[in-house]
């Protein structure tokens, strides 16, 4: 019952981190809804099951099975996992672009669960090295990699408050740019 209310805990805190990360950047809807998969049985249940407080309930599952049934259920319907955005192809997987706006709630995803995972220890360099150490890049549109790359970068070396204003800049520029792609192929 202890881990129940620990899990409950720790995922309701990361989602109060970014949704308040999310309104930073005016993505007020994302921020509302994001990570609400995680209230559901097929993640809650394994959660509490593989709940160690330290990191990710999924990364335990997937050391137990070899593959982590509540992460394939997780990155399905949550849009701001690079992963979310892969598929096949003729020639193999096809790795496409983050829209700008699930691309920034990605960041604030990431920064969130280093705040939450690393407690005390955080600082802005945590996110980046994440990407450095744990991020399959493989799997990602080469873009987004470079992108994220970037703005984890910006994080490490400026802060929290510069690389917000940036990213707030990109996705409003990158919006606009899908939305004019969106209207030329009606």
């Amino acid at each position: 019952m202890i881990k129940f209310f620990k899990h409950l805990a720790t995922i309701t805190r990361h989602r109060h981190k970014v949704m308040r990360l999310c309104f930073k950047l005016g993505l007020y809807k994302q921020g509302l809804l994001h990570d609400l998969s995680k209230y559901t049985p097929s993640e809650f249940v394994p959660g509490v099951k593989y709940f160690q407080g330290n990191r990710s309930p999924q990364a335990r599952e997937r050391e137990v099975f070899g593959y982590s049934a509540a992460w394939l259920h997780h990155k399905g319907r949550n849009k701001h996992h690079f992963e979310y955005w892969v598929d096949s192809g003729k020639g193999g997987f096809v790795f496409v672009k983050m829209p700008a706006r699930y691309f920034g709630e990605m960041i604030c995803d990431r920064i969130a669960a280093s705040k939450i995972y690393m407690g005390a220890g955080y600082d802005d360099s945590k996110p980046l090295e994440y990407f450095n150490t744990r991020t399959h890049k493989a799997g990602m549109n080469a873009q987004t990699c470079a992108d994220l790359e970037y703005f984890l970068t910006l994080l490490a070396q400026k802060g929290e408050d510069e690389m917000f204003m940036q990213l707030k800049k990109f996705i409003k520029q990158n919006s606009m740019e899908e939305r004019q792609s969106a209207a030329q192929t009606d």
